[in-house]
C-alpha cells in the first residue's frame, strides 16, 4: 500500500508540474507572440482580462498542488525502497519552487501594474504602460518555463528510477 501511494502522489506531482511547464510553455511560444502583433491596448486589455480569469479552481489546483505534492512526494520517498527516488524529486521540488519565487517575485506584480494602470480605453500612454509590462513580462516567463520544464524532467526521471528498480 505504501509504494502505491507512494507512486500515486510522484504520478500527481509529476502530472501537477506538466502542467504548469506546460500553461508556461503555451505562453511563451503562442500567447505572448500573437499578443506582440497587437496594438498597445488590445495588448493591455487581453493581458488584464487574462490575469483575472486564470485566478480560477483549476489553475490554483496545479499552481499550489505541484508544490504540495512535490513535497508529499518527498516525504513518503525518504526512506528505504523510495531512497534511490529521493535525490530526484527533491532537485524536481526545488526546481518548482524556483518558478514560484518567479512568479510571484516578477511576474505577478507585473501583472498587479497592469491591472493598476486602469481600463485601457482610459489609459494616456498606452504604449507606455505596454513597455514597462511586455519584454519583463516575457522575460520572466520564459524564465519560469525553464525551471518548471526542469522540474518536469526531474520528476519524469525520478518516476523512470522508481519504475527501473521496482521501487515506488
Amino acid at each position: 500500500m505504501t509504494g502505491d501511494l507512494r507512486s500515486l502522489v510522484l504520478l500527481a506531482a509529476t502530472l501537477t508540474t506538466g502542467l504548469m511547464a506546460g500553461l508556461y510553455f503555451a505562453f511563451s511560444v503562442a500567447v505572448m507572440p500573437a499578443l506582440a502583433r497587437a496594438d498597445d491596448r488590445t495588448f493591455i486589455e487581453t493581458m488584464q482580462r487574462v490575469n483575472v480569469a486564470i485566478l480560477n479552481g483549476w489553475f490554483s489546483l496545479a499552481f499550489g498542488g505541484a508544490l504540495v505534492l512535490g513535497v508529499v512526494a518527498a516525504v513518503l520517498h525518504r526512506g528505504g525502497a523510495g531512497r534511490p527516488v529521493l535525490p530526484w524529486i527533491i532537485a524536481g521540488v526545488v526546481l518548482y519552487a524556483a518558478s514560484l519565487v518567479v512568479t510571484m517575485g516578477f511576474n505577478v506584480p507585473l501583472n498587479n501594474h497592469l491591472a493598476d494602470a486602469g481600463a485601457p480605453a482610459r489609459i494616456h500612454d498606452p504604449a507606455a504602460v505596454r513597455a514597462r509590462f511586455e519584454s519583463a513580462w516575457v522575460h520572466w516567463n520564459i524564465a519560469r518555463t525553464l525551471v518548471t520544464a526542469g522540474a518536469l524532467g526531474c520528476l519524469a526521471w525520478a518516476m523512470r528510477v522508481a519504475g527501473g528498480t521496482g521501487r515506488t
